[in-house]
């Protein structure tokens, strides 16, 4: 009788690939070191910056969820509530992220659906992206409308921003132009212009 451990371990069909190892191959082919780590996840580096990759199965549906987290610099205000409403912009004003404070650090992730058969490569260059886009633009906000928010309780003026204004401009601003404005936390929404002497109800 043939022993069965010398038969030759054949990987799976790939209608029956595991989405683990299809994330695996398409970060190799993308060239960013793909490997576990001790909770099974994958882990990889993108732009130096350190993320995972965690499969989700078993479900109705596969879920792809790519996630990083992030100690927050100094320069940040340590107020909770400020970092908080940081992240609430991130998950209301960018598109798939969502971010959380988790013991003191900024963590960003994106989830998406994998059909059974589809290589997950575009959609983990799409969420490795903007989840680095994501960390830049929470610091830049959480900076500029805390500092909004310092000057208002000063009792100084704070450029009004758009309606809709929620994330901080991305780009720097070049020498000569307006820096961009800032408006309002996404959770308060436009603060009213305070009333002056004689006006408000019953002046």
């Amino acid at each position: 009788m043939t022993d069965p451990t010398s038969l030759p371990n054949f990987p799976p069909p790939p209608e029956e690939h595991p989405l683990r190892g299809r994330v695996l191959d398409a970060l190799q082919d993308l060239k960013l070191q793909p490997d576990l780590d001790k909770d099974g996840d994958v882990k990889f580096t993108a732009q130096e910056q350190q993320l995972f990759a965690r499969s989700l199965t078993g479900g109705q549906v596969d879920i792809l969820r790519v996630y990083g987290q992030w100690q927050v610099a100094d320069s940040v205000p340590a107020d909770l509530l400020t970092r908080l409403n940081g992240c609430n912009d991130i998950t209301l004003g960018v598109n798939l992220v969502k971010a959380g404070i988790a013991a003191g650090n900024l963590v960003l992730s994106v989830e998406q659906i994998i059909a059974p058969k589809e290589n997950p490569k575009v959609k983990l260059q799409v969420a490795v992206s903007m989840i680095l886009q994501a960390v830049q633009l929470w610091h830049r906000n959480v900076v500029a409308k805390a500092k909004r928010d310092a000057d208002i309780a000063a009792g100084g003026a704070a450029a009004e921003g758009s309606e809709h204004q929620d994330i901080v401009a991305g780009a720097d601003t070049s020498e000569g132009e307006d820096a961009p404005k800032v408006g309002p936390w996404l959770s308060e929404g436009m603060r009213r212009p305070r009333p002056t002497d004689g006006e408000g109800p019953g002046a």
